[in-house]
């Protein structure tokens, strides 16, 4: 047995409701990763990774630096670019219920573990067109989306990398609000955008349950 075997340490909590997240020990970092897929998202409390990699899903890394809990998200919005997107909060489709959704449950339950929304710490990435062929540019509304929302709720985004057209590997540690992205070969682009297809399928076939605001 090595050092870093030694090392592990098989008392890391995980809170409740996030059972099913995939988890591996990362041996280099010497840490837990969680690897969280489209739609999901995650929150620690603990010195751990979270990772994901982004077509043109965007994921938001979010912490509160003076308590260490932290968290990520992976999102997509569904439906089409005729939708406007610049009066969001006003909206009822499901694009936009979707999208806040995905935002306001991460840092609700960030709030819940002891963090405080006016000493949230934001990195947004991904919204990258992956696809020459993706007429309705998705990664383009996810990013707008989630610009629009932080700066409707008064957050502000510390670090971004969005857009382009490669997708990305995003390793977030939310103890220190450390990320590393790596920008994948273009040959890993089709794998990445049939994931998301086949996410967004299901995204036009699912409802969001009632309203959501932020905890307070």
């Amino acid at each position: 047995m090595d050092a870093r075997t030694r090392n592990r340490d098989d008392r890391h909590e995980i809170l409740p409701g996030f059972g099913h997240i995939t988890r591996i020990w990362d041996s280099k970092e010497n840490l837990y990763a969680s690897k969280i897929l489209p739609g999901e998202y995650y929150v620690t409390c603990e010195d751990e990774i979270i990772t994901t990699v982004l077509g043109s899903c965007v994921s938001a890394c979010v912490r509160d630096p003076a308590t260490g809990v932290g968290g990520m998200n992976h999102f997509m919005l569904p439906g089409d670019k005729t939708k406007r997107l610049d009066q969001w909060a006003g909206q009822d489709s499901l694009a936009t219920r979707y999208g806040i959704a995905a935002m306001e449950t991460l840092v609700n339950d960030l709030l819940k573990q002891g963090a405080l929304k006016e000493r949230l710490e934001l990195k947004l990435f991904g919204g990258g067109k992956v696809l020459a062929m993706d007429i309705n540019d998705v990664g383009n509304r996810n990013i707008q989306f989630v610009r629009e929302f932080i700066k409707t709720e008064g957050l502000v985004a510390v670090a971004e990398d969005l857009g382009g057209t490669h997708p990305r590997k995003v390793n977030y540690f939310p103890k220190t609000g450390k990320v590393m992205v790596r920008r994948l070969r273009a040959l890993q682009n089709r794998a990445i955008a049939d994931q998301e297809k086949k996410y967004a399928v299901t995204l036009s076939k699912k409802e969001v349950a009632g309203e959501i605001e932020l905890f307070t």
